[in-house]
């Protein structure tokens, strides 16, 4: 269960409201505090072969999900935690059919039921991983062009199911399902983002709501960098900036793009690499460097030109690490032919760029999860406000909510709504201020907020009265109406921080729980080194340790700086 003062009072409201309303209603709250009991529930999207699978083996640390297109590929599967590996075909009528994974651990590639009769794939496993995150692999954008039927409603919680948003001529209906009834969405996309992939983006928002549609809610991952440039060259130094141009494509829709190398993240968290492929990749770093020059080449010539390693090893070492992932660990040897697989495997993690995405899921998400979830589940039961049958029903939530909403420590989720709103577009504020709000909203912590790590408690509350006067004073000079209503949360979030960190001495916020962490109180190690003179042999490696300031997490801003 997530828990959190957030979103404990939220179930306290269900509990205690559920009883009194109608059966149809109650049973619609039910179903939402029960969701308060699950892990965050994060969507995976993107376009078909965009690498969407593959990234959720590395997420569950276990290859589990095929990659190969097959019937197993084209449906909605959910990962969660459980005391046993299990896989449940749902089918659409909500019955279930138990199917053995395979020996190797992976989906079987036939379900064993009609597609066209599953709703989804509900997979259970032992990953620690999952204790705290329920992944969800969506099978992508189609040519489909169906509203979301009966069934995948079904799926929806109760709020999203009386959506009437429009749906994408190529949105596969079962995915729009999934990722609207997730609470945060990894977006996945390789080389340019296209038009119709913003489309896309912008219909999964729509259908979400305010829920995972907020754009503070959802990353979007620039996958198979490796594939940017050619012969297993270091792509680096072209990820990055095409990430950083990417995320000002999509800052209406991401907070963040983050780039990776989908294949090497698999293949490091996964445990695929073995010895014998270690032993294999030593070989090739003990050839002449003309020599490897020439194997890295191309893949052509790296399967069939004549040396120590057979075929058929090269060609697994192909499908773990493809040429970049080759490259980089003959370099690694080559420099050090000493060193251990747990090394080079921890170095192919660093170059995968997946450190810094899990970084930034524990930045965005994780830590963020009381009350990422607490407010999904006052969305969803504003939502049935609106939309029961019975006017007691209407009034008895609408009651409920609005005294929850009452107290201090639930403005947060007041101040997220107002975020949402800034940051997707729909109110225009200066940049300043739009990042201003942002950090207000995505953490309790002073220091961060007002960028003054090195304050005192009197000089961080000074700062956060004058920040509040500065949303006073611009919500009745001059602002627009809906900028006037964000500037007024906005200052009275600004007066609260004031309050906390006098009150508390910037150790505890006034609700009495402890601060949301800050993103700069969790360092990470930096991400890939971009810059770096490209080519497999360099020395260096992406992402070993640099000198300077700290790579901060800033959502709506292109990322790390």
């Amino acid at each position: 269960m997530v828990q959190g003062p957030l979103t404990n009072r939220v179930a306290a409201l269900c509990d205690e409201v559920g009883p009194r309303l109608s059966p149809v209603s109650a049973q619609q709250v039910l179903a939402v505090r029960r969701r308060l009991d699950e892990a965050l529930r994060v969507a995976v999207a993107g376009r078909l072969k965009a690498g969407k699978s593959t990234l959720v083996n590395a997420l569950v640390g276990r290859r589990v999900a095929p990659t190969a297109v097959g019937e197993c590929t084209r449906v909605v599967t959910q990962f969660r935690y459980g005391t046993a590996d299990r896989l449940d075909v749902v089918r659409r009528d909500g019955s279930r059919v138990s199917r053995p994974l395979e020996e190797s651990g992976m989906i079987p590639m036939q379900l064993g039921v009609p597609r066209e009769d599953i709703a989804f794939v509900d997979v259970t496993l032992t990953s620690d991983r999952l204790r705290d995150l329920t992944v969800v692999d969506t099978p992508g954008l189609s040519s489909t062009n169906q509203s979301i039927s009966a069934a995948s409603s079904a799926y929806l919680t109760p709020d999203q199911a009386t959506s009437d948003a429009p749906l994408d001529d190529d949105l596969d209906d079962d995915s729009v399902a999934a990722v609207s009834g997730a609470e945060a969405v990894l977006y996945v996309f390789t080389q340019a983002v296209r038009a119709d992939d913003i489309a896309a983006l912008s219909t999964f928002q729509s259908v979400s709501a305010r829920l995972s549609g907020n754009p503070i809610n959802s990353i979007g991952l620039f996958n198979k960098v490796d594939k940017l440039v050619a012969g297993g060259a270091d792509p680096w130094p072209v990820a990055g900036p095409l990430a950083s141009d990417q995320a000002g494509v999509l800052r209406r829709v991401v907070s963040e793009v983050v780039p990776i190398a989908g294949l090497l993240a698999e293949t490091t968290e996964a445990g695929r690499l073995t010895a014998a492929d270690c032993e294999a990749l030593r070989t090739l770093a003990g050839l002449s460097q003309t020599e490897r020059m020439v194997l890295m080449a191309s893949v052509d010539l790296f399967i069939n030109r004549d040396c120590p390693v057979s075929k058929a090893q090269r060609e697994r070492l192909l499908s773990l690490l493809d040429l970049y992932g080759i490259g980089f660990a003959l370099a690694q040897f080559a420099n050090k032919p000493e060193l251990g697989s747990g090394e080079l495997v921890r170095l192919l993690l660093q170059a995968s760029g997946f450190a810094r995405l899990r970084n930034t899921l524990d930045q965005a998400f994780r830590w963020r999860t009381d009350a990422i979830k607490a407010a999904w589940a006052l969305s969803s039961l504003e939502r049935l406000a609106g939309h029961a049958a019975a006017q007691q029903d209407r009034e008895l939530l609408r009651d409920a909510i609005e005294r929850v909403l009452q107290q201090p420590e639930y403005h947060r989720l007041r101040l997220l709504e107002a975020a949402q709103s800034v940051t997707s577009g729909a109110v225009v504020l200066p940049e300043q201020m739009e990042r201003e709000l942002t950090r207000l909203a995505l953490t309790t912590d002073a220091a961060w907020i007002l960028e003054m790590p090195q304050a005192s408690v009197e000089q961080l509350a000074q700062a956060a009265l004058a920040a509040a006067n500065r949303w006073r004073v611009f919500a009745v000079a001059g602002a627009s109406p809906a900028q006037a209503r964000v500037a007024q949360v906005a200052h009275r979030g600004f007066f609260l921080l004031a309050q906390q960190v006098r009150g508390q001495n910037s150790a505890h916020p006034v609700s009495g729980a402890a601060p949301v962490a800050a993103p700069w109180q969790h360092q990470p190690p930096p991400p890939p080194g971009y810059g770096r003179a490209p080519g497999p042999y360099t020395p260096g490696y992406p992402g070993a340790p640099q000198s300077g300031p700290p790579h901060q997490y800033r959502p709506g801003h292109g990322g790390y700086r």
